[in-house]
């Protein structure tokens, strides 16, 4: 990832260089833009119908300079390097990036993203959720996608038992497995979580697929 971090670097020079200013306004350029982007993504990002979500989490390194610890100078010179994991969730069948964070590999994570994902979606909207096996999507998932339940009261005398909070029906969520050895991959398995193998695999068939990750993986790879 050094040389990454340099090429960055050396982008930044390169634009200066061709629009003949500073490379410290440029790095201003680019963080204007982003803020920028950012907003048009909340103002129309919002409201929408999917079929389907894939999340993922990707181990990198990435260049992050921390505010006030460097002139705009320095930073251009050196790009501190720091180890994050990057989230991103995505929409499969149209491409849509829905939400992208950078943070640790935490439930506290997990449940940002997927707090992310509900901002952006319709209020009905319960889509197919498909992750690696990560255990803390589910919790995530639950927790947004969740309601009381009051269970019956089996017993004629007794404290009546305390409402649960449970899964909606109607949230379908998967996982693909990977088994690991010697950091290869040595096998895949997927696993129904919440919905019924039948429900789920007749969303996907009619797109010709099966349970996969495959689109957001070779998207957190190109991040």
């Amino acid at each position: 990832m050094g040389g990454r971090a340099s090429t960055k670097v050396e982008g930044i020079r390169a634009v200066a260089r061709v629009f003949e200013t500073d490379p410290t306004t440029v790095l201003r350029w680019l963080v204007e833009a982003a803020e920028h982007l950012e907003v048009f993504t909340h103002y129309h990002l919002r409201d929408l119908h999917v079929e389907q979500v894939q999340m993922d989490e990707l181990f990198a390194l990435l260049s992050a300079v921390k505010e006030g610890e460097v002139t705009e100078a320095q930073a251009i010179k050196r790009l501190s390097r720091s180890p994050h994991w990057v989230w991103v969730a995505m929409d499969p069948v149209c491409k849509l990036i829905l939400a992208v964070d950078v943070g640790d590999r935490t439930l506290a994570m997990a449940q940002r993203l997927v707090h992310q994902v509900t901002q952006v979606l319709a209020v009905a909207c319960v889509p197919l959720f498909l992750t690696d096996g990560f255990r803390e999507y589910l919790t995530a998932l639950v927790t947004h996608y969740g309601e009381w339940i009051q269970p019956e009261h089996r017993q004629a005398n007794g404290p009546r038992p305390k409402p649960r909070w449970m899964p909606l029906p109607q949230l379908l969520y998967a996982q693909v497995v990977k088994s690991y050895r010697r950091r290869r991959i040595v096998g895949v398995s997927h696993r129904v979580i919440f919905g019924t193998v039948q429900t789920i695999e007749s969303i996907l068939a009619k797109r010709g697929w099966k349970i996969n990750t495959a689109f957001i993986e070779r998207l957190n790879l190109g991040f």
